[in-house]
């Protein structure tokens, strides 16, 4: 069996300071501090996608309104619902001479009915032109 033996010199750590002149004062950390100014800059920074939010829905929203100035004019008028009637009997008693299936649906759109459930007493508006 063979040994192998490295002799290396002593070393020593030696500590480095850096080197600064004498009279010049040691440097303390500061502290961050935001002035008044710095503090709305930074509000107002933050704030920015808010502002540009609500501009951009008012600017759009705007083009949403109704005027109603295209919008015609309806004239119609009211039949109460008695206990028993639907839309198709309100319809041929209305307009005998008219396709009850028409009648219905501008019967719906007039009062924006969703289906042709009507509720017993309510008022049901007929557009004039089915009106005797």
């Amino acid at each position: 069996m063979s040994t192998i033996g490295i002799s290396a010199p002593m070393t020593t750590q030696v500590a480095v300071y850096p080197i600064r002149p004498v009279n010049v004062p040691a440097v303390k950390a500061t502290r961050l501090r935001l002035t008044t100014r710095g503090r709305r800059v930074l509000l107002a920074i933050a704030a920015l996608p808010i502002v540009i939010g609500i501009a951009v829905s008012v600017i759009a929203g705007g083009s949403a309104l109704a005027s109603g100035a295209q919008a015609a004019p309806v004239s119609f008028e009211t039949v109460t619902v008695l206990p028993g009637d639907t839309l198709w009997s309100i319809a041929a008693e209305v307009a005998p001479e008219a396709d009850p299936r028409v009648v219905i649906e501008d019967v719906k759109r007039l009062n924006n009915l969703s289906s042709g459930l009507i509720q017993v007493g309510s008022d049901i508006a007929i557009p004039v032109a089915y009106a005797n």
